[in-house]
């Protein structure tokens, strides 16, 4: 199950998005917001944000204007790792050496074509482990040690 989520800006995109993953077989929960009138994206980057790291969801996708601030507030929750893309380099390598749960991306910065390249990259590709796991290890050691 994929968690989604957008704010305003990334609605239109947001029904894009959700298409293709119907068009693909995959299922998802779509976390909001419903509609084009203006909201607050952190209330999307928390939801999207908890299902995933509850298991509810296995990965998730955010899209804001720029997809940095949706991003940001997702990952404010403990156990997430949301890499903000738009390129399908940065994609791969946030899932392959990352291991990221979740993508955002901007409905200002990349349009239809390159957002559904995004979501089949990201969800395409799988964690590699071995030195990456050591690293992705520490990086929830300094999520721990601050929290």
């Amino acid at each position: 199950m994929i968690a989604i989520g957008s704010d305003h800006a990334g609605f239109e995109l947001k029904r894009e998005v959700m298409k293709h993953l119907e068009e693909l077989g995959l299922q998802y929960k779509d976390y909001g917001t419903y509609s084009a009138e203006s909201c607050d994206y952190p209330d999307f980057g928390e939801a999207v944000g908890r299902a995933v790291v509850s298991g509810e969801c296995e990965r998730g996708i955010l899209i804001c204007g720029t997809g940095i601030g949706i991003g940001m507030a997702a990952n404010k929750i403990h156990g997430v790792r949301c890499a903000t893309c738009s390129d399908c380099f940065s994609a791969d390598m946030a899932r392959r050496h990352n291991n990221a749960n979740i993508l955002a991306f901007g409905a200002r910065v990349v349009g239809g074509g390159l957002a559904l390249m995004l979501v089949d990259t990201f969800l395409g590709t799988e964690f590699e482990g071995g030195r990456h796991a050591i690293r992705v290890d520490k990086i929830m050691s300094l999520e721990n040690k601050y929290k």
